[in-house]
C-alpha cells in the first residue's frame, strides 16, 4: 500500500457547490475509485486549498489511473469539478492536483 497526498486550489466562489457535490458523491464515481484500488480517500479544505489523502493498494498506479480517467461517469464528474479548481502556484507544468511528499507517518 502506498499513501498519496495531493493539493489543488479551490475557487472561493465555488466553495459551497463543491461541498454540496461532495456530500453526495455519485455511486458510480465511488465504485470506480474502489475498482482502481484506492481506499481511505479524504479531501480536506483550508484557505481555498484542497488537500487529498488516499491509499493505493494496487501494483500499477498508472494503469489504474488510466482506467479511472477512461470511465464515462468519472469524466462527467471531473467536467463539473475541474472548473471549480485551479492548480497551485507551485504546480509543475501540466500538473493538476500537485503531489505532496510524505515526510512523516506513524501507525
Amino acid at each position: 500500500m502506498k499513501r498519496y497526498g495531493q493539493i489543488i486550489g479551490l475557487k472561493p466562489e465555488q466553495l459551497e457547490i463543491y461541498k454540496e457535490y461532495h456530500r453526495d458523491v455519485w455511486p458510480e464515481v465511488l465504485a470506480t475509485i474502489k475498482k482502481c484500488k484506492i481506499q481511505n480517500y479524504s479531501i480536506f479544505l483550508k484557505d481555498d486549498i484542497l488537500y487529498a489523502y488516499f491509499e493505493y493498494t494496487g501494483t500499477d498506479y498508472a494503469a489504474d489511473m488510466a482506467i479511472m480517467a477512461a470511465d464515462p461517469k468519472t469524466q462527467e464528474w471531473w467536467k463539473i469539478m475541474d472548473p471549480m479548481q485551479e492548480p497551485v502556484s507551485t504546480a509543475k507544468p501540466g500538473e493538476w492536483w500537485s503531489v505532496m511528499e510524505e515526510v512523516f507517518h506513524t501507525d
